[in-house]
């Protein structure tokens, strides 16, 4: 089914486009939504000028959210969580959480429906981007750590240092195994 996009939609395309898309998804989710139009003969005479007025508003709206924006790029949140040894959660963080957790410290509301990311449901550090338009999508910093470790995240190495750190542990092992290849040559050298 080919349908007229009356709003952006993310990850589908821009206000005045004409996208091919499933039957029930076209006809379940956008076009009850207020999101699209069946794609006929008068819907795409309206295209341009969709196009031409979804362009002048997604202007304004950027402009208007990029302090926001600002605000939440680089932000970093913490969640003490349940976890088994292998690093599962008993649980997870689900988008709902992220979202309440950036009005609880940001004071900034975000619908879960931005927050573009599964439920997380392992330890670590993910990257999570939040769409607040098809142009602004911030990234957000989630560590997931233990219950009783909050605040004692280990500060992130570089890409640099970490080479450094096996180089030096990949040359102290060559040592000890020169050492021991020693011990054993002069061990039968001696009982020769």
């Amino acid at each position: 089914m080919k349908v007229l996009l009356l709003k952006d939609v993310y990850k589908l395309g821009r206000a005045g486009d004409i996208k091919k898309v499933a039957d029930g998804y076209g006809r379940n989710y956008l076009i009850p939504q207020g999101l699209a139009l069946p794609a006929t003969d008068s819907s795409v005479k309206l295209a341009e000028r969709i196009a031409e007025k979804a362009t002048e508003r997604r202007a304004i709206l950027n402009k208007e959210l990029q302090g926001m924006a600002d605000v939440l790029q680089g932000m970093e949140i913490e969640f003490g969580v349940r976890a088994s040894e292998t690093g599962k959660l008993y649980g997870s963080v689900s988008p709902l959480m992220i979202a309440e957790k950036i009005k609880e410290l940001k004071g900034i509301e975000i619908d879960r429906h931005q927050i573009v990311t599964e439920s997380i449901r392992t330890l670590g550090e993910y990257m999570v981007p939040i769409s607040l338009t098809l142009d602004l999508i911030p990234e957000v910093s989630v560590f997931v750590v233990r219950e009783g470790e909050v605040g004692k995240r280990p500060a992130p190495v570089s890409d640099a240092e970490a080479v450094a750190e096996d180089f030096v542990e990949a040359i102290e092992e060559a040592e000890a195994i020169q050492e021991i290849v020693e011990e054993v040559i002069n061990e039968e050298t001696a009982t020769e």
